[in-house]
């Protein structure tokens, strides 16, 4: 594999000769659109040989009952977990299934030897997380140990291989109740044969303040779970400044506070699947960045001309465009920001990665974890 970095006057064809490749490989492995123009600056990744048949990284991805089934069906090759995204729970303890079928995720998932994964979430009725919805349940034992025992009966019956803990905004007062309510759920779980992960938010220091962090006893909670999840982006989000959404130096810093005290091998390390496209100029309060896919962003550049530029520091690409007079700042990630986050990984090493969200397809992502990291060029 190569990542070939497009260049003033490339075409396809030209591309394809110089790497003795067919021009259908090319535009297959990189989505490129018809007529096929390119983007200078643009990242695409060469594969001259057949694809390994082993997964060479472990990887886990997150998906919404609606996703594509074709988009399902080329990425359940890939992926070691697939994360149903999401089960639910009353203050009461009453576990709430999505609201729409999943059996097509699960059995699709067994197919593909990829293990389904049982993902909570505390969303209240506005949909958005609880942290009274946590209090409620985290506080009252006997809605903890109902809930505990109907998350085991739903894993046992769907053939899950685990569960997924993604609680956040938890309050600082209810830290030591949720450590609680992972060790329980972990050791009830473990009878099951399955694991137990819990998504942690990027954190760097054990005194680190706000309402995403205090809740969360990283130590503790890498000692009762089976594996954690750092959410290892949204730097840029769509309420803040433009920037990369997953900077290698912010989340290098992250992982390093995270394997001081967390065994490493207990570590997946997650990577955005998407980027942000912001109207400039930034105004705190007023802006609001747009959700894109990686593909969507560069199919942007290609519309307006724009010269794609990466940023060394955080190893992301980015570029600028402008439509009706108005300026926009464009974070993504493409071939050579997913390689940078594969290598930092197999730097520690971690035990894997995990995807949010695997709803839009991003091809490169998934060829990459079937070649050798570190041995692949940037050219």
């Amino acid at each position: 594999m190569f990542i070939y970095i497009v260049k003033e006057g490339d075409s396809v064809d030209q591309i394809a000769n110089q790497f003795q490749v067919s021009v259908w490989n090319l535009i297959t492995i990189n989505q490129l659109e018809y007529p096929y123009p390119l983007a200078v600056g643009q990242a695409l990744l060469i594969v001259t040989d057949a694809l390994e048949e082993y997964r060479n990284l472990f990887a886990n991805g997150f998906a919404y009952p609606f996703i594509s089934p074709t988009i399902l069906e080329e990425t359940l090759p890939f992926l070691s977990e697939l994360s149903i995204f999401s089960y639910g729970f009353s203050s009461d303890g009453q576990l709430i299934p999505p609201d729409l079928p999943i059996e097509l995720l699960l059995t699709r998932a067994l197919a593909y030897h990829t293990v389904p994964i049982l993902t909570l979430t505390p969303l209240g009725p506005d949909g958005m997380f609880s942290n009274q919805l946590i209090h409620q349940v985290l506080s009252n034992p006997i809605a903890r140990d109902q809930l505990i025992q109907q998350i085991y009966t739903e894993v046992s019956e769907k053939n899950y291989g685990g569960v997924n803990v993604d609680f956040e905004y938890i309050l600082a007062e209810d830290r030591d109740l949720f450590t609680e309510f992972v060790r329980l759920l972990t050791l009830q779980i473990r009878e099951i044969e399955g694991e137990v992960t819990v998504d942690l938010a990027p954190k760097t220091s054990d005194e680190q303040q706000g309402l995403l962090y205090e809740g969360k006893d990283y130590k503790s909670l890498g000692q009762v779970a089976d594996r954690v999840f750092v959410m290892t982006y949204e730097w840029g989000y769509t309420y803040g400044p433009p920037m990369a959404v997953a900077p290698i130096d912010k989340v290098s810093q992250v992982l390093n506070y995270a394997v001081s005290v967390i065994p490493k091998e207990k570590i997946t390390m997650g990577i955005p699947n998407y980027g942000y496209d912001w109207a400039l100029p930034f105004v705190r309060g007023e802006t609001k960045a747009r959700t894109i896919g990686n593909i969507e962003a560069i199919q942007l550049a290609i519309t307006y001309n724009a010269t794609i530029q990466y940023d060394p520091i955080a190893q992301s690409p980015y570029f600028h465009y402008v439509v009706e007079h108005t300026t926009h700042e464009v974070w993504f990630e493409d071939a050579r920001s997913i390689l940078a986050k594969y290598r930092l990984l197999q730097s520690y090493p971690l035990y894997g990665f995990g995807c949010w969200q695997i709803m839009r397809l991003f091809r490169p992502m998934w060829i990459l974890t079937r070649g050798n990291i570190e041995t692949i060029e940037i050219i």
